[in-house]
């Protein structure tokens, strides 16, 4: 490692094809009282205006947009309020509260960037279109806040904004900021900032080339060689409507406030820090375990508070990153810095007594001390399962772990001291130090790339409405209304009434119905899903799958190109398989006897669900987090249960599954089914979860914005829960159905059973003992909407 770097304060803006690249944004702490100020010289059209911009937050509430007579008691506020995460807007005229709305949606994911619009236009005869709310390209749904008089502004009504009177951003937002419009005179939609990239099917920036308005500004916060109104505060729209910076630092160091943490990603990595632009790897205040007592977080997830275990936002299995940090208060000896997983079990630290930690036990690996204000890097090596420490640039020796699991930088208390205070930099700007060769700053940019860029071209959810008569979906009436792939595997579902469930694939053939709620065998249903077309599949009037004005979902897999015979095992399987993205569909006979089957996905898989076709029979389920000694049944709430002779005790390698003599998944002379399904970094993942029985409920880390998962208790009998974001796209998320039962849709338990879907995974928001008691233990499968290399929060 070479020694001190200075700070490279400036650099120029950057554009490229395929869409805006964002060089820099501008951080805000509220406790700093940082925010940027101006006082228009003439009022502007205080009817119609636009707001838009990429936010990130990092704080519990906000304000990030405001103006009026008084900005404490006569404002209109844009901001993300302390009651519940809803984004609001509110017009306040002391003491009388005019209007205000608020999203019906939540915004508390912190790991990505968002995008938000916000379009007022009192012109309009129709209340609700007078002020719109966008997320991500996405049209929200608001609500009359509680305590104001009306929820919409009169008509032809001049709110305060475009007055001649103070304007702030970010006065009490926590958070980032980037490339900020403000469209002045002009009712926008998002299509005006953002277009969707071809390669990896997410929303990105584009330039705006519109005009502004009298009071309109575009500021990028991409010159900060001073802390001015003419640098940092600059307007580009070519108005000239600087903002002045009030609180907010360019100096080099941690209080710098002006970071290339950006939505976009894009730039080579030189290991100096401050330079690669991408969403950043911080402090996740959703990953709380049952070691943290106190966990906080300020300047922008950056400065760590903790009397127990905190943890960051990305997490990896491979490649080679580098960190830095500083302990700027200390409480006794017992902290330390590192890497280890979500769950707190396992890590590899590195101690300010000099000790070290390894795998849950102290290991014999020694150090020096380290106190206040020392940097401490950590070049994690997650190839070659090494960690070095550094200790002001002086080696501490290399540690290797043997974990497989996911892991993440974490700081966290060794004993019984108070709380804690660190300072993380994870190359948002630039290094103290150069990191070691080949290691890099941890963010999208870096991520290794997924083998699936779009999810939607290999795994799809489909809402419909039957017709009762023949039904090609998707259609122009279903959500979506395309899809990418031709489906070889298609799970239906009734949502508004109670309907068993119906599977069909393509290596079965047409019309070949299994119900996942039934033991029954195989039956053909000819009025059933009757073609596997391009792109599409087509119902009949099967009423379970197309009753007139009924609602339906439907989850689709594409499971490759052809169907082959596959000698890989004892038994010969006719198997057609997408190795790429982990999914095989695998008939067999079975024989009595111990045998072997061949899965062809060339890795371990994570789920087999294996069904006899023609007897009756169980959903015999193996799960990766389940001992190969044990099964679980789909169609079932039992508990996993030992049992020797399913699985024969042995677990699958990466081109068989082995299954004993159960009659469920070996009977001689009965045809079975098997569907398949392996860990895809950035599209798949199949793990478990220990429940800690609070609404403040685990936070599960998949490496991607999840579309559907299903999960389970297995210590007791539970449900199989099944989620999606296509039945609701907005978090809490709450409409649960169940694979075991033919049960319609719950659509009204969010506060009881919901849960967050976020940029990177998953939490759980609910003290609910079926998905959440304390100390119990679920395994969960997901699917990807996108991976997180390219996923915006939600």
């Amino acid at each position: 490692m070479s020694g001190l770097l200075s700070n490279s304060l400036f650099l120029s803006t950057a554009a490229a094809a395929g869409g805006l690249q964002i060089e820099r944004s501008l951080r805000f702490n509220s406790s700093d009282s940082a925010y940027l100020s101006r006082t228009p010289a003439s009022a502007g059209n205080r009817k119609t205006w636009t707001w838009a911009g990429w936010v990130k937050r990092s704080g519990a509430l906000g304000t990030f947009f405001r103006g009026g007579p008084s900005l404490d008691s006569s404002p209109v506020r844009l901001a993300i309020g302390s009651d519940g995460d809803k984004v609001s807007i509110t017009q306040f005229d002391f003491p009388t509260a005019t209007w205000g709305l608020d999203s019906d949606a939540v915004f508390r994911d912190y790991s990505a960037w968002y995008h938000f619009v916000f379009v007022l236009d009192t012109t309009q005869a129709t209340a609700s279109n007078r002020f719109k709310f966008y997320v991500n390209n996405v049209l929200q749904t608001l609500t009359q806040r509680s305590g104001y008089s009306s929820a919409y502004p009169a008509q032809n009504a001049e709110p305060s904004i475009n007055t001649t009177n103070l304007h702030d951003i970010g006065q009490s937002f926590s958070g980032y900021l980037a490339n900020i419009h403000f469209i002045n005179g002009q009712a926008l939609t998002p299509s005006s900032f953002t277009e969707t990239n071809a390669t990896t099917g997410q929303l990105i920036p584009k330039t705006y080339t519109g005009s502004y308005g009298t009071n309109g500004f575009n500021l990028l916060f991409a010159d900060n060689s001073s802390n001015t109104a003419s640098t940092l505060g600059k307007d580009t729209s070519g108005n000239s409507n600087n903002w002045t910076p009030n609180n907010l630092s360019v100096t080099a160091g941690a209080g710098n406030d002006s970071l290339v943490d950006s939505p976009t990603n894009y730039g080579t990595d030189t290991g100096v820090g401050g330079e690669v632009r991408g969403n950043y790897c911080t402090g996740n205040p959703l990953a709380k375990n049952t070691y943290g007592s106190t966990l906080s977080f300020a300047n922008g997830n950056l400065d760590w508070t903790f009397s127990g275990n905190a943890f960051a936002t990305i997490a990896a299995t491979s490649g080679k990153w580098y960190a830095e940090v500083v302990f700027n208060s200390v409480a006794g000896a017992g902290r330390g810095v590192g890497v280890g997983t979500y769950d707190g079990a396992q890590a590899a630290a590195y101690f300010s007594d000099g000790t070290k930690y390894l795998d849950s036990v102290n290991s014999s690996y020694s150090g020096v001390t380290y106190t206040t204000g020392d940097i401490i890097g950590i070049a994690w090596n997650a190839d070659s399962k090494q960690v070095t420490f550094y200790k002001n640039n002086a080696s501490q020796g290399a540690m290797t772990y043997t974990n497989t699991k996911d892991l993440t930088f974490i700081a966290f208390r060794g004993g019984t001291e108070g709380t804690n205070v660190c300072t993380y930099n994870f190359g948002q700007r630039a290094f103290a130090y150069t990191a070691p060769s080949g290691f890099k700053a941890l963010n999208t940019q870096n991520l290794p790339a997924p083998l699936v860029t779009k999810s939607n071209t290999v795994f799809d959810v489909i809402t419909y409405t039957g017709t009762g008569s023949s039904l090609t979906l998707p259609n122009g009436s279903s959500t979506p209304t395309s899809i990418a792939f031709t489906p070889d595997f298609v799970w239906l579902k009734g949502r508004s009434g109670a309907t068993d469930h119906a599977i069909y694939d393509s290596v079965r053939d047409v019309q070949k119905d299994l119900v996942s709620n039934s033991t029954a065998a195989e039956t053909t249903q000819t009025t059933g899903l009757t073609a596997f077309g391009t792109n599409t599949f087509t119902v009949g009037s099967l009423a379970k799958l197309n009753t007139s004005s009924a609602t339906y979902v439907g989850w689709a897999w594409d499971a490759g190109t052809s169907t082959v015979s596959n000698t890989a095992g004892s038994i010969t399987s006719q198997v057609r398989a997408n190795a790429t993205a982990g999914f095989s569909v695998i008939t067999y006979t079975g024989t009595g006897s111990t045998a072997t089957i061949g899965h062809g996905l060339g890795v371990v898989p994570g789920l087999i669900i294996v069904k006899p076709r023609s007897i009756i029979g169980n959903w015999i389920t193996w799960h990766s987090s389940v001992p190969n000694t044990s099964f679980l049944l789909l169609n079932d709430t039992q508990a996993s249960t030992t049992g020797s002779n399913v699985w024969n005790n042995t677990s699958p390698t990466s081109t068989v599954f082995t299954i004993g003599t159960s009659a469920g998944l070996n009977t001689n002379g009965a045809t079975h089914v098997a569907y398949c399904f392996a860990p895809v970094v950035g599209h798949s993942s199949f793990g478990s979860y220990t429940g800690n029985g609070s609404s403040d409920g685990p936070f599960v880390y998949l490496g991607f914005r999840p579309r559907w998962i299903m999960l389970k208790k297995t210590d007791t009998s539970s449900d199989w829960w099944i989620y999606d974001s296509a039945r609701q796209n907005y978090n809490v998320m709450g409409p649960i159905l169940y694979a075991n039962n033919s049960d319609a849709e719950y659509a009204t338990d969010v506060s009881t059973f919901g849960r967050d879907l976020l940029s990177n995974g998953f939490k759980v928001r609910n003290a609910q003992v079926t998905v959440n008691g304390n100390g119990a233990t679920y395994i969960y499968a997901a699917f990807a909407e996108a991976p997180f290399n390219y996923a915006r929060a939600r």
